[in-house]
């Protein structure tokens, strides 16, 4: 089964400065333990693109769909055998990025 567990942070960049080894054993962890699928940060919403070209509509937009005080930052995709793992690894990418985090299973799993 597949999820995504995504980092929520705020504008202020909430980092500490201790995440980035934290986050690193908990990455290699997840590759130890063959659930790794693949993980990346994210640039903040002012960096995005808002493309609708259904019907070709052409339609480009700078920024995010979402205008929110929070925003997502990055995200582990991961493979396990259960929801119960998922849940275990979300609680524990939260502690080790210093952040909330999102999980979402994917669709058809």
């Amino acid at each position: 089964m597949k999820f995504i567990i995504f980092v929520i942070d705020s504008r202020s960049n909430t980092a500490s400065g201790n995440e980035i080894a934290e986050i690193d054993a908990f990455n290699a962890m997840l590759v130890e333990k063959k659930y790794w699928v693949m993980a990346a940060g994210i640039n903040d919403p002012d960096s995005a693109i808002l493309i609708d070209n259904r019907q070709d509509a052409a339609i480009v937009n700078k920024g995010s769909l979402f205008d929110a005080k929070e925003h997502y930052s990055g995200f582990w995709i991961v493979d396990v055998e259960s929801a119960e793992v998922a849940k275990e690894l979300a609680l524990a990418g939260s502690k080790a990025c210093n952040r909330k985090v999102e999980l979402r299973p994917f669709l058809g799993q």
